[in-house]
């Protein structure tokens, strides 16, 4: 049984940072909340995602699995203005998730969940810098590396956080400080990234006031972050490039 009602805004957040990553997943069902953990097809990066039940208006549910098509629904939310508020009801004899919205009625089949790749075993890494940064910050240097490269390292050292993109004749880093961020634990760190998932993930990130990143050397890349105005977590795990000597 699912059965709930949620703000527009705060769905389609919840929505658009799991399908910037993987166009469907498994999502969990359980008295406390939603959850859902996810790979993209090409292995390189996670998404771990949870929202509370009191991101919601009224919500109601029995432990369960259901398996959505995100491309779908974000077309269904596309529908909804920011300030509507979203019926969900489970149709499990039809095995259909009803979408109700200012006297629109949509009846959405789900997939099977079996169909879907498992839930990923979350590694256990142990990143030594911790960054927290304004996640408009994270954006502008990602869009920046976009200008002269496919790829963008990052990392810590001397106690400044950095974010640089080497092209084949142009280069652009960008240097904060401890002062110019919102907090810094740091530790000699640095992995290169590659942008197109960077520029996926910084687009949700750029809308979170702050982010937080945990860093390694050549070692994948943490990122977590509030969203559903405070009510829901998501955090990303990245690998990282790592050049051959």
């Amino acid at each position: 049984m699912f059965k709930a009602v949620i703000g527009a805004e705060k769905l389609k957040d919840s929505i658009e940072s799991i399908s910037t990553l993987v166009d469907e997943a498994r999502f969990k069902l359980a008295q406390n909340g939603i959850s859902v953990r996810a790979v993209d097809p090409a292995n390189v990066a996670m998404v771990s995602f949870d929202l509370a039940k009191d991101a919601f208006d009224s919500f109601e549910a029995t432990e369960g699995e259901i398996g959505i098509d995100l491309a779908k629904l974000n077309g269904i939310m596309e529908m909804a203005d920011r300030n509507d508020n979203i019926e969900l009801e489970l149709d499990e004899t039809a095995h259909k998730l009803i979408v109700r919205m200012r006297g629109l009625s949509y009846t959405m089949s789900l997939l099977d969940p079996s169909s879907i790749r498992k839930e990923p075993k979350v590694p256990t890494l142990e990143l030594p810098a911790r960054i927290v940064i304004r996640g408009e910050d994270l954006k502008r240097a990602v869009k920046a590396a976009e200008k002269v490269s496919d790829y963008m390292s990052m990392g810590v050292t001397d106690n400044i956080f950095f974010m640089e993109a080497e092209g084949d004749t142009d280069n652009v880093r960008l240097e904060m400080t401890k002062d110019q961020l919102i907090d810094l634990s740091p530790a000699e760190s640095k992995s290169l990234f590659s942008l197109d998932y960077l520029t996926d993930i910084g687009k949700i990130a750029g809308k979170a006031s702050e982010v937080t990143i945990d860093l390694g050397k050549d070692y994948p890349m943490k990122m977590k972050l509030k969203i559903a105005e405070g009510h829901g977590e998501v955090s990303y795990m990245l690998a990282p490039r790592v050049e051959s000597e």
